[in-house]
């Protein structure tokens, strides 16, 4: 049992250590986008189905209550929380709507979008991803090796150099971890005027 234990845990850092050698700039780039966002009063909004829901919802929470330090709360809106919208969108169209009318309704320019599918394939995760590029929001995908067409559409893509459902999501959720820390970095650890300004543009 211990080896099969260790061999989990191998496998995942082999998966992480693979994904963050190949996409640190890349990370870094969807790290200041979101920064920069946050910094003009803009919002992020995050989707997912299934464990992605719950990945969606945790980094939204990392924005909205705090990360590493004391901060105003920054504007993350999880999609997937809402249970009268996402059963009254499924009812009333279809299942496939329920991200992406909320996009349409709610999204502003210059937001930013988060949309999480593991497999690349989630129909309601795409067809919230095109309603996000007609508003011509930054979106940036987070997916696994069977993701290509789904990255495609996005602005930014992280596709996790793996197959294996656990895995992916294991990267994703530090991914997410590894974002939220550099944003804070950038809005409230760098020069005082700046960070006044990404207070400002925090609070109102």
């Amino acid at each position: 049992m211990n080896e099969t234990i260790l061999k989990i845990v191998r496998e995942s850092i082999a998966v992480k250590e693979r994904f963050f050698n190949e996409n640190s700039e890349k990370v870094a780039e969807a790290a200041r986008t979101i920064a920069d966002a946050f910094s003009k009063g803009r919002k992020l909004l995050l989707f997912g189905n299934g464990g992605s829901s719950s990945d969606a919802s945790h980094i939204a929470a990392e924005f909205i209550n705090r990360f590493k330090r004391e901060r105003p709360g920054l504007p993350a809106i999880a999609l997937n929380t809402d249970m009268a919208v996402l059963t009254s969108i499924a009812n009333d169209y279809d299942f496939s709507d329920i991200f992406a009318r909320q996009v349409k309704s709610i999204a502003d320019t210059g937001d930013v979008v988060i949309a999480i599918s593991t497999s690349g394939g989630s129909k309601n995760v795409l067809k919230a991803v095109d309603a996000a590029k007609k508003k011509k929001l930054t979106v940036i995908a987070f997916t696994g090796a069977k993701g290509i067409k789904f990255a495609e559409k996005s602005t930014i893509a992280f596709i996790v150099p793996s197959e294996d459902a656990a895995r992916i999501q294991e990267t994703h959720i530090t991914i997410g971890h590894v974002i939220c820390e550099l944003v804070e970095t950038i809005l409230f650890e760098f020069p005082a005027k700046k960070t006044k300004q990404a207070v400002s543009a925090a609070k109102s």
